[in-house]
Parts: C-alpha cells; structure tokens; sequence
C-alpha cells in the first residue's frame, strides 16, 4: 500500500467518524426536544426552577451535608461585613452561597 493510499483511507475513515459524531448530536437534539414536549416542559431547565424555588426556603444541612470550600482571608473587614459581602453576591448572581468559594475580601479604601 503506497502513503497515497494509507492517506485516503485515513481521510476517508475520519470523515466517517464525524458523520457519526454528526449523526449522534442530532439525535441528542431530537430526544431532548421530544423529552422536553412529553413532560410539558416551557424551555426552562431543571436547574432554573430549583434556583427560583429555592429562594423562599431554606433547608438545614445534617453535620455530614455540611462542607468547606477553603479558608476566606479577610483584610481590614469584620465577620459580619464579609458575611454581608457573601450574602449580596449570591442573592444578587441567583447562585447559592453554597455553591460560591471566597477566596479573599478586602476593604477598598476611597481616597
């Protein structure tokens, strides 16, 4: 076999392979729009309602659900200004505290 040939294999097995791949995501596509169509779905995802349902109540976490996401450095801020910090950006951004990782808050003095 000449490396002109092993060339044209090789191009013609790629191109069977993304015509594959091709056909897989229309085929994603189509079992998520009639997925969407069966349960009634108006295009907002999963995620969205949780997000929106999840802001007028409050769940406790048992000791075990409880996680750390690091250590927070604050400079030249008390703890309940940083926690005041948290809570706005989270409230403000729609993600749940839980879900943020603060690294470091530091007061910005104006001059």
């Amino acid at each position: 076999m000449k490396v002109i040939d092993s060339v044209l294999v090789a191009l013609f097995i790629i191109s069977i392979v993304f015509f594959v791949l091709l056909l897989l995501n229309i085929l994603i596509k189509l079992f998520s729009l009639a997925i969407a169509g069966i349960s009634g779905k108006s295009g907002k995802s999963p995620a969205k309602n949780q997000i929106q349902g999840s802001s007028t109540m409050e769940i406790p976490l048992s000791p075990e659900e409880e996680f750390s996401s690091g250590h927070l450095k604050l400079k030249d801020v008390d703890e309940p200004t940083a926690a005041m910090i948290m809570a706005i950006v989270s409230d403000e951004s729609g993600i749940p505290l839980s879900e943020l990782c603060f690294k470091s808050i530091k007061l910005v003095k104006q001059e």
